[in-house]
């Protein structure tokens, strides 16, 4: 069991891994109040404004794709970092304030969302490469895990510490504490050992390289069929902020402690299915295709939830089959792509996994308004429904050439 935390030996990972696990509960906790703000306190139920703020958030992360890969290139991942937090904590302790004063209005969550959608896009690229400088080579798999494994339970903690504070002291100073959270991270930041930190290898890359790198992939059929099943899963499926949301308030008829319960127990679902899937050694198609059709009866049940117990447990289904599809088709895209391109291939990844939010959210939140969640529900467990047949095409494709 030890051996499963040997990064934590290392001080710098040390330092790293507190402050990551802070703020990343603070997030979930704006996350978590910031839908809640949207959803109940600026409008009356309107799912379509969550959508926009959704895509406003997730947007950047595929718009900005040239220019996030050039800084994250060119400049070192530390300082890049120290900024984005600088910024993040602003961003939160402005909202906050405006929250706690009254003046809040939907425009204003719009703007900061696409503030911090814009942030993150560099945060996130920065925090990837970051772990390479802090640990060796033998362990840099071991952070990973770590890494990934503290993602998920401030995911699990987050929102339901959220749901609690927003129902006795309001959304305001839920932005107020992750404005808080984000100087842990500067500390941790600030208290790194400059002189270990293992510097990465500088190089130029410029958007005829990043073109390159999406040319590779459109000439590629199977990778080309497992990018347009993680765009269907990304866009039209992952969006379990509206989801919940909607049939919580319009459907169960709960409050924000629900709300909050309801977010983390997806989280334990993740949690189970990553478990799940580091038992795999090898990944597989099969395995692809096994979690995109889980994942798909799972929403459908989900969409017909009567009571609060039933819905719980079909999130935690989509969680484990979600982080198994999400998990596998990582591996398989890096196991298929050569080390020469895999940097511009995984940076593509990272952008159409989160940055499809701004294509799918508004139109799954349209739905949601103009129809009912459930609707909504069914649409994206209708479009990972279609992932899983070109999966299973492909597998059977495969099969028939190997015959």
């Amino acid at each position: 069991m030890a051996n499963a935390f040997r990064s934590l030996k290392n001080t710098n990972y040390r330092w790293w891994a507190i402050g990551a696990m802070v703020s990343n509960i603070g997030t979930w906790m704006q996350r978590t109040g910031q839908d809640w703000l949207v959803i109940k306190e600026l409008t009356d139920n309107n799912p379509s404004a969550l959508g926009i703020v959704l895509a406003c958030q997730f947007g950047p992360q595929l718009l900005l794709l040239p220019v996030v890969s050039y800084v994250a290139e060119r400049y070192p991942s530390r300082q890049i970092l120290i900024f984005t937090q600088i910024i993040m904590c602003i961003l939160a302790l402005l909202l906050g304030l405006l929250t706690l004063t009254g003046l809040v209005t939907l425009w204003h969550v719009y703007g900061f969302a696409l503030a911090l959608g814009c942030t993150t896009a560099f945060d996130a690229t920065a925090r990837q490469t970051f772990v390479s400088e802090l640990v060796t080579g033998k362990d840099l798999s071991n952070a990973v895990a770590l890494n990934a494994t503290s993602f998920n339970l401030a995911r699990l903690i987050g929102p339901g510490i959220a749901g609690i504070l927003i129902a006795v002291i309001g959304s305001g100073w839920i932005f107020i504490l992750n404005a808080c959270s984000f100087v842990f991270m500067l500390i941790a930041l600030f208290s790194l050992n400059k002189e270990k930190l293992i510097p990465k290898s500088k190089s130029t890359i410029n958007v005829r390289q990043i073109l390159d790198g999406i040319q590779y992939i459109y000439q590629n059929s199977y990778l080309k069929s497992l990018f347009i099943m993680l765009f269907l899963v990304s866009a039209l499926g992952l969006n379990f902020t509206l989801y919940i949301s909607t049939i919580t308030v319009k459907v169960l008829n709960l409050d924000v402690e629900h709300y909050g319960a309801l977010i983390s127990t997806l989280a334990v679902g993740s949690v189970t299915g990553s478990l799940i899937s580091a038992k795999q050694s090898i990944p597989t198609l099969h395995y692809i295709c096994f979690g995109a059709l889980l994942f798909s009866i799972s929403l459908l049940l989900g969409s017909f939830a009567f009571n609060y117990w039933y819905f719980s447990i079909m999130l935690i289904l989509c969680g484990i089959s979600v982080q198994i599809f999400m998990t596998t088709t990582n591996a398989m895209v890096q196991l298929k792509v050569p080390s020469e391109f895999r940097g511009r291939v995984m940076a593509f990844y990272l952008a159409v996994s989160m940055g499809s939010t701004v294509i799918g959210a508004p139109i799954i939140g349209f739905i949601a308004e103009h129809f009912s969640g459930p609707w909504a529900m069914r649409t994206g467990a209708l479009a990972v429904l279609c992932c899983s047949v070109i999966g299973i095409y492909n597998l059977l494709k495969k099969n028939h050439l190997n015959a």
